[in-house]
């Protein structure tokens, strides 16, 4: 499908939606404001997802969503963020795709259901409701400095072992052809 666009060029839709379909989407989720620690470790995990040539799923806005957009997109990665207001403005600066959704809280079943595997790092309800519904319809959680005591969630101390979880998760799903 082409579209005429302003600048008098053309632009292949169907190009970037198949391709972003056979990349691994992973979302990480955590609290919108947080220590420097915990932004650390989001960063160096963005930066993961980036050298893996994954993307980056995320609320799209501060604290553990920033951080790991930040490592992301400094390492030339694509880092979504599925905001909860109607304004692509509200992203933090290192979202490369911001989209708007309208709606409020409601948006953490996209940020889960977009995602091949989450990741939760910190967080406070927001979080809590993420990883409520990725357990509820079997995606894979791994837990760093998150929500103690949750049936289902692959708890990890350290960054090195949320990327082997998720290495590991990723090798036991089965693609579609």
């Amino acid at each position: 499908m082409l579209i005429f666009c302003y600048d008098n060029s053309f632009v292949n839709l169907f190009l970037p939606i198949t391709h972003m379909a056979q990349r691994v989407h992973i979302g990480v989720i955590g609290a919108g404001d947080c220590s420097e620690e915990l932004y650390g470790l989001a960063r160096e995990f963005g930066r993961y997802i980036a050298r893996n040539k994954w993307v980056l799923f995320c609320g799209g806005l501060g604290g553990i969503m920033q951080g790991a957009a930040e490592g992301c997109s400094r390492e030339g990665g694509m880092a979504v963020g599925l905001l909860p207001g109607n304004k692509k403005e509200s992203a933090n600066p290192f979202i490369t795709i911001p989209i708007p959704t309208g709606l409020s809280e409601g948006r953490n079943l996209l940020v889960v259901r977009a995602s091949d595997v989450i990741v939760a790092i910190s967080g406070g309800y927001g979080t809590l409701s993420e990883i409520g519904l990725a357990l509820r319809i079997g995606k894979p959680v791994v837990g760093l400095k998150t929500w103690s005591g949750i049936d289902g969630i692959e708890y990890v101390e350290t960054v090195e072992q949320a990327i082997g979880a998720v290495e590991r998760y990723l090798a036991g799903l089965k693609r579609d052809p």
